[in-house]
């Protein structure tokens, strides 16, 4: 289901992304659950459990993807945890507390510049000055809930209370080359990185190229080059800090003329805030020193800023429990990516289970999951809910 012919592109609140809702609620409902859309586009199909008034297991993950995208991201998640519920109704396990299939909205924020927009919502930690965010076409958030049949005005109403959540646990591809470089098909995610975003100017001197001797020049492109490589050797000696320089832009940008001003983006993640502090306050210091030796001007703006989230160590305890029942190694890793579950962390345990996929590949029509590795996470999710069910309490 696309909103461009040709390729995978299913924006949230859009024609195509309406109709994968539909689709996934049918489902919900064929393997008996309760189903509601809140005021965002929350998907939820809930199962009560043996006890009445017990809170629930959340399961799930989002159905947008991002533009050009492959087929697993995000989508496997919600189809694997309503794969677990119907496997359990076939056991005729029904666990002691409810079980609910979650489909967020707008995971990916690609339509809009916000994202994981579903779960904060569902977190009470969504602001609603979103609401007034335009897409390219100029359309506003509110405008778009409207189309799609839903209320803005109910945004507030779609936070959840913490009591009413046991925990939420979300399977999705690695999107990165970890667990096919180890052959390891599963892995459990100790920790989601957080993140620093930065757009940096760099403004030095416009001339003729011909003309300009080079003991003369301020030259912003070639000063830029030497802070993106400072970026790139920021994070060279951390096991787990990543930087990236993955936009950049050079003015006036004639083959004739100096470049005179530079804009580019910095990205810094890290499942660990104080490092990546550390490693920010460090690069800053690199950069100032580049801009004063080469006589530039440099400004940074701060435009992304999200911490770390440790996943919960009970949840993933029963993970790990669950993979040795199933005879399958406890490999854990940090996830690079944001998720869902970084919202939801807000009020309630989360954890997160990692499907190997070919060559590390996501966002990519090439991204891809093997259908034995996909089973193993499904075996997984469904012990670890029954290993949970029998320690209720």
């Amino acid at each position: 289901m696309s909103d461009e012919p040709g390729r995978l592109t299913r924006l949230t609140w859009g024609p195509a992304w309406c109709e994968a809702v539909g689709l996934v609620r049918g489902w919900m409902e064929e393997a008996g659950l309760a189903t509601r859309l809140d005021a965002v586009g929350n998907l939820v199909g809930r199962r009560e459990g043996r006890r009445p008034g017990a809170p629930a297991l959340l399961v799930g993950s989002h159905l947008d993807t991002v533009i050009d995208a492959g087929r697993f991201d995000g989508v496997l998640g919600v189809l694997l945890a309503l794969a677990a519920v119907e496997e359990l109704a076939v056991r005729e396990k029904r666990p002691a507390f409810a079980l609910e299939v979650v489909a967020f909205a707008d995971e990916e924020g690609v339509r809009f510049p916000c994202a994981l927009t579903g779960s904060r919502a569902m977190a009470g930690t969504l602001d609603p000055a979103v609401l007034g965010l335009t897409d390219r076409d100029g359309t506003t958030l509110a405008e778009a809930l409207r189309a799609s049949g839903l209320d803005p005005d109910g945004l507030t109403g779609c936070a959840r209370k913490p009591g009413e959540i046991l925990g939420f646990l979300e399977a999705h591809i690695e999107q990165g080359p970890v667990l096919e470089h180890e052959g390891v098909a599963l892995g459990l995610v100790r920790a989601i990185a957080g993140a620093t975003r930065l757009e940096v100017l760099v403004e030095g001197r416009a001339g003729h190229a011909g003309t300009v001797p080079m003991r003369l020049r301020r030259d912003a492109l070639a000063g830029a080059a030497e802070m993106v490589l400072a970026v790139e050797r920021s994070a060279r000696g951390e096991a787990e800090l990543v930087a990236t320089v993955g936009r950049l832009e050079v003015l006036p940008g004639a083959v004739n003329t100096i470049p005179g001003r530079v804009r580019f983006t910095i990205d810094l993640r890290s499942p660990e805030d104080r490092e990546r502090t550390r490693a920010l306050a460090d690069l800053r210091s690199d950069l100032e020193e580049i801009a004063r030796r080469r006589r530039l001007g440099l400004r940074l703006v701060p435009i992304h800023e999200a911490p770390a989230v440790a996943c919960d160590p009970a949840l993933l305890d029963a993970l790990a429990r669950a993979r040795v029942r199933l005879g399958l190694p406890d490999r854990r890793l940090v996830s690079g990516a944001g998720h869902d579950a970084m919202a939801i962390a807000a009020i309630a345990p989360v954890a997160m289970l990692f499907v190997r996929c070919r060559g590390g590949i996501s966002h990519d029509p090439a991204e891809h999951a093997a259908p034995a590795d996909i089973e193993a996470a499904l075996a997984v999710l469904v012990e670890t809910i029954v290993l949970l069910s029998e320690e209720f309490r």
